[in-house]
């Protein structure tokens, strides 16, 4: 089977990351720079947005990372082959099952290669083998639709496989959140806002299920459940560019040019030259003039 391979514009566009923060991925050391990306590098992406959507810091990731890689069979990287999620503000890294603290080294790195390949491809209980070959299938059929949308399948065709992954793993929140956004499209606000609550009920964490949930609610002109959602994604994610430039919006629009300033300029320091910065710095300027905020600078 040939694997798919996606342009970088495709992967950024797939896991809603900007061109800058893939950027500094590369500047850390975190990521390998790359046009083209496979299933695996997406993975390593795909982790690495958890953690910062749990605000853990570059400089912590790229610790624990360092000190797993010299773990790891040479060429093997800890964002793909190992489970790396965030525990308050800690970094742990789950093996057989259970969780080990990553970046300190407690309890894994006390292991030798021998010992640690041997945990790694430790035979689990039944139970635990059947649950995860069933998150895999899940992870294989939420990728699988992720490959039909860029390839351009009907929209029905996508859902049913999505409707598959999350069959498998109900809590498959990017699968969820897919399908909201495939209602979304198609105008259907009631299922598009029943995926998108199964979503956040699943992971309350997900910045993401929380912006296109605020996106549902602006649309249908519900501003202040929008903003709710928008400055909870914020909440988690400081550096959503995107839900920056919404909240600017709305705060513009509900006549709180204050709250709306601090949005643009967030906005701008985190996206200084797209389109949209163009249209910040506009909507600045019209500020400014209007003299609500008088020395306002874009």
């Amino acid at each position: 089977m040939v694997q798919q391979a996606y342009t970088r514009e495709e992967a950024r566009r797939v896991l809603r990351i900007s061109e800058k923060q893939l950027r500094g991925w590369e500047q850390q050391g975190l990521v390998a720079p790359a046009e083209t990306y496979g299933f695996r590098e997406l993975l390593a992406l795909r982790t690495l947005i958890r953690l910062r959507e749990n605000r853990v810091p570059p400089k912590q990731i790229k610790r624990a990372v360092e000190a797993l890689t010299v773990k790891l069979k040479e060429g093997e990287s800890p964002l793909t082959e190992l489970k790396l999620y965030a525990d308050g503000k800690r970094i742990r890294v789950e093996i057989d099952g259970k969780p080990m603290e990553a970046e300190s080294g407690q309890l894994l790195l006390d292991f030798n290669a021998a010992e640690l390949n041997r945990l790694l491809h430790f035979k689990p209980k039944p139970a635990e083998t059947k649950d995860r070959e069933r998150r895999a299938e899940a992870e294989r059929w939420f990728q699988r639709g992720l490959e039909m949308e860029q390839t351009g399948a009907s929209p029905q065709e996508v859902i049913e496989v999505y409707r598959k992954a999350v069959e498998l793993d109900p809590r498959s929140a990017g699968a969820l959140v897919n399908l909201g956004t495939i209602y979304f499209n198609l105008r259907d606000w009631k299922e598009a806002e029943r995926y998108y609550g199964q979503a956040i009920q699943t992971d309350p964490e997900y910045s993401l299920a929380h912006f296109d949930i605020a996106n549902l609610f602006d649309e249908r002109g519900d501003r202040l459940k929008a903003l709710e959602h928008y400055l909870t994604a914020l909440r988690i994610s400081p550096n959503y560019a995107d839900a920056h430039y919404n909240v600017a919006l709305l705060y513009q629009g509900l006549n709180q040019p204050m709250k709306a300033v601090h949005h643009w300029k967030a906005y701008l320091r985190l996206d200084p030259s797209s389109n949209w910065a163009t249209v910040a710095r506009r909507e600045l300027a019209k500020l400014r003039e209007a003299a609500v905020v008088p020395g306002t600078r874009g």
